[in-house]
């Protein structure tokens, strides 16, 4: 990689020498202006304002524009001679925990690179006592004609430095945040919670720029002469939110969707729901049959043992409505088919135990 600047990390009275190379790099496709009439390229010149002529690269210097418009040249020459010690260095001023450092500061990022062997050492001494102490080192540096600052960090075995903005660069956040009163309920923040769970975490090295390839699959279609079908626009949710608690929901079934966790989920819970179901069901039937046959038979065993009683307590003195009282007595049964069915069957069978109680009446006479 190439170099975009030399100089030396000051530690004390420690110097190393480094250099500095561009740690990112921007793929973003850029395009050029031109005439829809023809295609011809347009192109913009620098022209002086005064004579109203072209000037090269060579003929432009610097100026400091003043509020009633006149502009003061400022040379190369008079920036070089300002008194910046860190025109050549990188001056740590200072070890802090990377959490006191605001994210909103961070700027363009660099690698620093060991310049020659005797800048081993120093550099992997200076990498290491970073990586123990869990710290980042605070650092002034001069590049492009200002004094910026600068933050030191370990990225695997590599010393990198991220270019950072003054404190009073940032803007403060006065006037950003909703002014409306707004109460979050414990049920909305459930939700966000579970969406947050459902997403998950992602792996960094996965992330890539969709819409990068498809300007890159255009220029390609076009330049051979194919026809590129649009794309079906897909519906971003923008607009109001009326109900937060039904997004929140429709979300966490979109991020379970996408992930093919949905579909588990409901087939693991059918498969966990059914055999209870099944069991229930089965068991509610047999309790209800079994019920059922116990009353249908009731009515002709208590028939048979309820006519013979009462044959007997016919024939005992003082017991002459004792006949009436065992039909009577069956008990009810469940459906009128089967009362009706139980009460002939039990009337039958009174009239068939008559003979079988007047022979056990002399029995019971002779014990007594």
């Amino acid at each position: 990689m190439r170099s975009i600047w030399n100089g030396a990390i000051s530690f004390g009275l420690v110097s190393i020498p480094i250099k500095l190379v561009n740690a990112t790099e921007n793929h973003s496709i850029s395009f050029r202006q031109i005439h829809l009439a023809d295609g011809g390229r347009i192109r913009y010149r620098k022209v002086c304002e005064l004579d109203e002529q072209e000037v090269t690269a060579a003929e432009i210097g610097k100026g400091y524009e003043e509020a009633d418009g006149s502009i003061i040249p400022i040379t190369d020459e008079d920036l070089g001679s300002l008194p910046l010690p860190t025109a050549k260095t990188i001056e740590i001023v200072a070890f802090v925990p990377a959490d006191e450092i605001d994210p909103l500061q961070m700027d363009t990022a660099y690698y620093l690179s060991a310049n020659g062997v005797p800048a081993a050492k120093p550099y992997t001494l200076l990498r290491e006592a970073l990586k123990r102490s869990r710290k980042v080192a605070v650092a002034k540096y001069a590049l492009r004609g200002r004094e910026r600052l600068g933050m030191l960090r370990v990225v695997d075995d590599v010393i990198a430095m991220h270019g950072l903005l003054w404190p009073d660069e940032i803007r403060a956040t006065d006037g950003v945040a909703p002014e409306a009163d707004v109460t979050v309920r414990d049920a909305e923040l459930d939700l966000a919670d579970a969406l947050m769970a459902t997403l998950g975490e992602v792996d960094m090295d996965t992330l890539h720029d969709d819409y990068r390839e498809a300007v890159e699959a255009l220029i390609a279609s076009k330049a051979s002469g194919e026809v590129l079908e649009p794309a079906t626009a897909q519906d971003a949710g923008g607009g109001k939110v009326i109900d937060l608690l039904a997004a929140l929901e429709n979300s966490v079934r979109a991020a379970k969707k996408a992930r093919g966790e949905e579909e588990a989920e409901t087939a693991a819970k059918e498969k966990a729901d059914a055999p209870v179901a099944k069991v229930t069901s089965l068991a509610g039937r047999k309790k209800s049959g079994g019920t059922g046959a116990k009353k249908k038979a009731a009515p002709v065993a208590a028939g048979k043992g309820t006519g013979r009683k009462a044959a007997a307590k016919k024939t005992t003195p003082g017991r002459a409505p004792a006949r009436k009282t065992a039909a009577r007595s069956t008990p009810k049964p469940a459906a009128k088919k089967t009362a009706s069915k139980g009460a002939s069957k039990a009337a039958k069978s009174s009239a068939g135990a008559k003979p079988a109680a007047k022979k056990a009446a002399p029995r019971k006479r002779a014990s007594a």
